[in-house]
């Protein structure tokens, strides 16, 4: 009788896949309490590699042509496209939909990445342009990547519900540092995989698994990141309420632009 190989996955920090350095995991259930695999539980360690990685990247990066950065983006969609299959998979078992309901959930994330990949060379035209200034001088406006994004994929409809915080972030220049759905962190690991064997440099994107409880309140905190996207995140209210200081109004912010993380600045020459 042949026993079936239980994965125990690992996280994704700086483009490479390490254990999380606690050595800790938790088990992973289907809808009907079937083990399924071994989900790596960062720690506030891996929360500061992956934050350190997410700086490293960020430079080259930011200054890629907003053309580069689409063709990355849509070379994800296709190779996420190529694994739909294990994407189905796995949203059907963690999340108890049918086939079908996985199965365009899947095909919405894939359009989601081909939709922002167009955006990449839209950016600045859109959000950025001449201003009338009564004077002698230009006044434009130039929307900039922000820097380091945090941000919390929702638990419901685990791989839509990252691509709709993840794919505009690093569209409009930024680095990202996931938090992936405690309850489905699957099709994130997956998606891991497919951006480790992209053209999307590493620690563009840093993907850790584990409980929100213990890596959320250290996500934003003092000189860490620079925005914070909570996608479908209600622990925020929690932590504030509670008033850990390492979550503040300041950290937690909403820019001008907040899908695409942009600031705007208004140089005046």
């Amino acid at each position: 009788m042949r026993l079936d190989v239980m994965k125990t996955y690992k996280l994704y920090i700086g483009g490479a896949f390490p254990r999380s350095e606690s050595g800790r995991s938790y088990q992973l259930k289907d809808k009907r309490g079937n083990f399924i695999a071994n989900p790596a539980l960062a720690s506030r360690k891996d929360l500061r590699d992956a934050v350190v990685a997410a700086r490293s990247a960020f430079n080259g990066w930011s200054h890629a042509t907003a053309f580069n950065r689409g063709q990355i983006l849509y070379r994800i969609a296709e190779m996420m496209e190529g694994r739909s299959s294990q994407f189905i998979e796995e949203i059907s078992a963690l999340e108890g939909v049918g086939e079908s309901a996985a199965r365009k959930q899947v095909q919405e994330a894939i359009d989601l990445w081909v939709w922002y990949a167009g955006w990449c060379d839209k950016i600045s035209t859109s959000a950025g342009g001449t201003n009338p200034i009564a004077g002698p001088y230009y006044n434009f406006t130039i929307p900039e990547p922000l820097g380091v994004v945090g941000v919390i994929a929702e638990e419901k409809e685990s791989l839509l519900g990252l691509t709709r915080g993840l794919a505009p972030v690093i569209a409009g220049g930024n680095t990202a540092v996931l938090i992936a759905s405690e309850s489905a962190p699957l099709p994130a690991i997956t998606l891991a995989e497919v951006l480790a064997t992209s053209d999307l440099p590493g620690g563009v994107v840093n993907i850790l698994t584990g409980k929100r409880s213990e890596l959320v309140p250290w996500l934003a905190g003092p000189a860490l990141i620079k925005m914070s996207h909570l996608a479908g995140c209600s622990l925020l209210w929690n932590i504030r309420r509670s008033g850990i200081p390492s979550v503040s109004s300041r950290k937690v912010i909403s820019p001008p632009h907040p899908d695409l993380g942009m600031r705007i600045e208004s140089p005046c020459g």
